[in-house]
């Protein structure tokens, strides 16, 4: 019995696609939804968000859809802001992703969870069109197969 529990996967990948969206992603588990009304770029906008926990991780998609396609770039970067501010990170690293169809940027950085503790974040930054996307990755130590697995599958079909 202890054979077949530490043989089984902590992380059992599928395709999703958030409702609304050309984007198709792997989530390593099944994703709960939520939606909630943000202030990005100004007025209160729709954000939704696909998001699960797996092998000690938080990954989650976040998408809202502007009202116009020109405040994109603005958007993404304040959101990048408050993401980082919110986690109290320290310095950020910032390189381009390569996502066909897409602009983006993945930000690592490291930082601190509500409650105190030590938390390392991955964040890709993109848009399409006028609807601007988030994509995150949180742990206490970030699994770079999983970190690879997750954010290489960013598509747009």
């Amino acid at each position: 019995m202890v054979l077949l529990a530490a043989c089984s996967p902590a992380l059992n990948w599928r395709e999703v696609r958030p409702e609304g969206t050309r984007l198709a992603l792997l989530l390593p588990c099944k994703p709960d939804k939520a939606e909630k009304t943000v202030p990005l770029g100004g007025p209160a906008t729709p954000l939704s968000m696909l998001g699960c926990d797996a092998g000690d991780a938080t990954f989650a998609v976040a998408v809202a859809q502007l009202a116009d396609a020109a405040q994109a770039a603005t958007v993404l970067a304040q959101w990048q802001s408050l993401t980082l501010a919110n986690m109290k990170a320290g310095p950020a690293q910032v390189s381009p992703l390569k996502i066909p169809g897409a602009d983006a940027v993945l930000v690592k950085a490291q930082g601190q969870r509500a409650d105190g503790t030590p938390v390392s974040g991955q964040a890709a930054y993109f848009a399409q069109g006028a609807q601007v996307f988030q994509v995150v990755l949180y742990s206490a130590r970030i699994a770079p197969e999983a970190a690879d697995t997750f954010f290489s599958s960013l598509k747009f079909e």
